[in-house]
């Protein structure tokens, strides 16, 4: 099928994404695209759409919100298309909070994206495949543990209707907080676990996260590899010192990072902990996780 299907995030960017979608659908549809649209009115109702529509024969779908909406789409649709070995294609119309992914290809998330599907100018890139203990998902971006997912679950819980502020309420609220975590890892060949008390462990398709900060500076999503980057143990000062290195990448010279491509990790975690994939946050105990090359195509 030729046309779009449109998933819209109602919710995204603290309701920025309701007053604005029929406007960029429109604009959409008077540049030639043929796009039909839907809203999610729930969590995870995004998953359900695009898994219906895909039913129905739509393989070109555009996300209409966040880094989260898009996350649904992809878990809605993907597992479908790999499993019949077609492929889908993915845009975005970035009107949520974060909209970290698109960073990547340009500075103009929302005209570039338009500016994209109208062409349709395609990438191929690659996704994140994770394996937990009740099932499986997909990411675009990135999926991190420890301080970056506690920062998360406290922003989403109280402060997120702040936007960009509550996140920055949660960091303060979590460095007054901190706790190293202890989740241990072993990476493609590797014999011997990793157990090493660290701050945090963030495994990278893309460079950003949380809107502009350069968390893996090294990261590509289309070499076949996960950007693994690791912060050991640190006190509060000297993480309050380096925070504002993490919106330039200056935090990878710090002594205790240190970061490697790989293609296969492995947890061992004895019980669900807090987990940030695409910006958003499950209680997930995390078993492997792979990179799928060049999985799904996309419009930047």
């Amino acid at each position: 099928m030729e046309r779009f299907f449109a998933i819209i995030n109602p919710a995204a960017g603290a309701g920025r994404a309701a007053q604005l979608a029929p406007q960029a659908l429109a604009r959409l549809r008077e540049l030639g695209l043929a796009v039909d649209a839907a809203s999610s009115s729930a969590p995870n109702d995004a998953v359900q759409l695009a898994r219906q529509a895909y039913q129905e024969g739509y393989r070109r779908f555009i996300a209409v919100g966040g880094d989260g909406t898009a996350n649904e789409v992809l878990n809605g649709v993907f597992p479908l298309a790999a499993a019949g070995r077609e492929r889908v294609s993915l845009g975005f119309l970035p009107l949520g909070t974060g909209n970290s992914f698109l960073r990547d290809f340009t500075p103009r998330a929302a005209e570039a994206s338009l500016e994209a599907l109208a062409a349709g100018r395609q990438r191929s890139i690659d996704v994140l495949r994770l394996t937990h203990s009740t099932g499986e998902m997909y990411s675009l971006n990135l999926l991190s543990l420890g301080f970056p997912a506690d920062v998360g679950a406290l922003t989403n819980r109280l402060f997120k209707p702040l936007g960009h502020l509550g996140y920055l309420l949660g960091v303060l609220v979590r460095v007054i907080q901190l706790r190293p975590s202890s989740i241990a890892v072993r990476c493609d060949d590797d014999e011997q676990w990793e157990t090493t008390r660290c701050l945090f462990l963030t495994f990278n398709n893309t460079k950003y996260t949380g809107g502009t900060m350069l968390i893996a500076p090294f990261a590509d999503p289309a070499d076949g590899l996960i950007e693994f980057v690791r912060l050991g143990r640190i006190g509060r000062l000297n993480l309050l010192r380096n925070l504002p290195k993490l919106y330039d990448g200056g935090h990878m010279k710090h002594p205790q990072i240190s970061r490697r491509a790989v293609r296969h990790v492995e947890f061992r975690m004895p019980a669900p902990v807090d987990v940030m994939v695409d910006g958003e946050i499950a209680k997930l105990e995390c078993r492997t996780l792979d990179v799928l090359p060049g999985a799904v195509d996309v419009y930047v």
